[in-house]
């Protein structure tokens, strides 16, 4: 046995002097994120069920709030009656006015909400319908008589498209969110219908919701560059951070951007509220 500091005998005649042990080094945390202080709870898993209280996943970090992050640098325009539509493999397109979702059954969850970047969001409460239900009550009775679907593509008003697999959508924490907290979503959150997916990685929960794209085969991916580039399953506990690149490599190259990825989402648009159009004469 030998202690720090101490000399250890390794042969007869021979005496090494071992190095002091080291302290660790301090890591910077950037700004608009913290650690959680002495005394705090620790994060919930984010399955959506609360009471699942443990550790965050490898590589977050607890982040001082729930910032915008990333994005259109303008909000997208919110049609006057918003709704989704249901094309793809159905018999027929659908669309289901997002005024309709309130017959469905409702659900309220707690869960944490982890961005790619390595920060993580504790303790949100959603509101809005499990997107089992909703496909369940309204997807699946459309589905033509054709192979197995595969993978639900999910696209905002932003144009953004979030391609999950049928297996993944259909977890029982999968949330269309209308709400967060005790009031509506707001626009910097996705309104007026946001997908929640606590499972996976934050890019994958894409905002604005307008349409439902159902696929029996795994759609065309857009080529990203290689940092970039997304994992098809990019699960929080498996640390699937990009589809090509290890986590090792890319971790440090994603938290280096958090700073920068704060600033600029809070320009353009996002920094006031859209203006109203002016009354008419």
């Amino acid at each position: 046995m030998r202690l720090p500091g101490t000399a250890h005998l390794s042969r007869p005649g021979r005496i090494h002097a071992s190095r002091p042990a080291e302290r660790p080094r301090a890591t910077r945390v950037p700004r608009g994120i913290r650690r959680p202080g002495p005394g705090e709870a620790p994060a919930s898993r984010g399955s959506g069920r609360p009471g699942s209280m443990t550790r965050l996943p490898p590589g977050q970090r607890k982040a001082g709030g729930f910032p915008r992050f990333g994005g259109p640098f303008r909000p997208p325009a919110v049609p006057a009656g918003p709704a989704l539509e249901i094309t793809g493999a159905v018999r027929e397109p659908v669309t289901v006015a997002l005024s309709a979702l309130s017959a469905l059954p409702r659900t309220e969850q707690t869960s944490d909400f982890h961005c790619v970047a390595g920060w993580s969001a504790t303790g949100l409460r959603w509101g809005g319908v499990g997107f089992t239900a909703f496909y369940h009550l309204i997807i699946e009775p459309q589905l033509s008589p054709a192979p197995a679907v595969t993978h639900v593509v999910f696209r905002g008003l932003d144009g953004y498209r979030a391609i999950v697999s049928i297996d993944d959508a259909l977890q029982d924490d999968v949330l269309l969110a209308s709400r967060l907290g005790d009031e509506p979503l707001s626009l910097a959150h996705g309104a007026p219908l946001r997908l929640v997916s606590p499972r996976q990685y934050g890019y994958l929960s894409a905002k604005h919701l307008c349409a439902i794209e159902i696929h029996t085969s795994a759609p065309p991916v857009r080529p990203d560059f290689v940092l970039f580039r997304h994992h098809p399953r990019p699960r929080v506990w498996q640390e699937e951070r990009n589809g090509v690149l290890p986590a090792t490599v890319v971790r440090p190259i994603y938290r280096s951007l958090i700073r920068p990825f704060l600033w600029l989402s809070t320009r353009g648009g996002w920094r006031r509220p859209a203006a109203s159009p002016p009354p008419r004469r």
